[in-house]
């Protein structure tokens, strides 16, 4: 029974994933950006996200599997990887 929500959550994170970079892509950002700059950018390409933090956070996830490299920096910075390298 508690196996639904955590494969509904998964789903949701892909697809949370998958708008930022979408978007990321679109604008060319080749500079690290922080996760309050990725919101400002998102909210401009009309996709809607809770905050900053929840960007951060899936940003963060994606970072452990090398999808995204995370600069610990005051703020903290997200840069994607490129597919290719």
């Amino acid at each position: 029974m508690d196996e639904k929500p955590v494969r509904k959550r998964m789903r949701i994170r892909r697809g949370e994933f998958e708008r930022i970079r979408s978007v990321l892509e679109q604008t060319d950002a080749d500079e690290p950006l922080t996760a309050r700059e990725i919101l400002d950018l998102l909210e401009e390409h009309g996709e809607d996200f809770d905050s900053a933090h929840r960007i951060a956070t899936v940003l963060g996830r994606r970072a452990q599997y090398g999808e995204v490299e995370v600069i610990r920096d005051q703020p903290y910075r997200y840069r994607f990887r490129d597919a290719n390298n």
